[in-house]
């Protein structure tokens, strides 16, 4: 027998890639191919639901630091004050280890509006920025000297007339001194309030404006307290404590820093952590140990 024709050969298709496949072969690549799931869009969060997300935050914030507090040491108006002016650009641990032997030395604004500048600067020198700090020291206590009969006045407008005295020092010193409630809108709680998406701005006087329309004002000052216990103890601004974080439930940025638990909890500081805070002569309902009185 002679040999048998060969087969006659199917057709071959191409695919858009240039290679050819069977009409079989296509059909059952076009099968098996799972169709796109369709993403579902986030519904942006409404400015209600916001400021009850907001004030969620600080009921829960409050539970968990019953205890909050302004952190510098002080025992007067005045000493708040001058801590607070010296607490730009380094810790209020240094202040409070800096101003015992300044108030020792300048007890009222009539004693430090008399200051030698060098003795001053040279008192105040941990704190850092020593020689524009001194400068502020002197003229706010000559002005209180010269123009309150050497008292610190309990009006904003008034506080912020003094020199090196701005908004945030002013709030300072009106909620902790006077009872006045104010926000302080210091490098934490901006940080803070811009990662909880309470606000976008990030000049001061409008982060200010802005949250004060999401609380009663009787809450300011706390929660100024709250929030910047919060972002020193657990939400750092290059590596929160995500997985230790007891409002990670209400974040939308959690996830920006460490989630798993064991690891978060490592990065806790201060009385979190289980370390000393940052006053020398902390109140009586504080958990953690007092800073140590010397430089280190």
């Amino acid at each position: 027998m002679g040999e048998q024709p060969p087969a006659k050969r199917k057709k071959a298709a191409k695919g858009s890639s240039g290679k050819a496949v069977t009409k079989t072969a296509a059909k059952t690549a076009a099968a098996a191919k799972p169709a796109a799931a369709a993403k579902p869009v986030a519904k942006p969060e409404s400015h209600l639901a916001m400021v009850r997300r907001a004030r969620r935050i600080n009921r829960e914030l409050a539970e968990v630091y019953p205890y909050a507090h302004p952190e510098l040491d002080f025992r007067n108006p005045f000493e708040l004050l001058v801590a607070t002016v010296l607490s730009a650009q380094t810790t209020d641990l240094r202040v409070n280890q800096t101003t015992p032997a300044v108030f020792a030395k300048y007890p009222t604004p009539e004693d430090m509006a008399a200051a030698v500048p060098e003795e001053l600067e040279e008192a105040i020198r941990p704190t850092g920025f020593f020689r524009a700090k001194a400068k502020s020291l002197i003229g706010l206590s000559t002005a209180l000297r010269d123009r309150f009969d050497g008292e610190v006045p309990g009006r904003l407008e008034d506080l912020v007339s003094l020199p090196g005295v701005g908004r945030k020092t002013a709030n300072v010193v009106l909620g902790n001194a006077f009872g006045v409630p104010g926000l302080t809108v210091d490098t934490h709680f901006g940080r803070l309030v811009r990662r909880w998406k309470w606000t976008e701005q990030e000049d001061p006087e409008k982060v200010e404006t802005e949250i004060a329309a999401i609380f009663p004002k009787s809450e300011w000052t706390m929660l100024s307290h709250r929030v910047i216990f919060h972002g020193r103890r657990i939400c750092h601004s290059r590596k929160p404590a995500c997985g230790a974080c007891p409002i990670a439930h209400l974040c939308p940025s959690y996830g920006e820093g460490e989630t798993d638990p064991e690891k978060a909890r490592k990065l806790l500081k201060y009385e979190m952590g289980g370390y000393p805070g940052q006053r020398l002569s902390p109140p009586a309902d504080y958990p953690g140990k007092p800073a140590p009185a010397r430089i280190e």
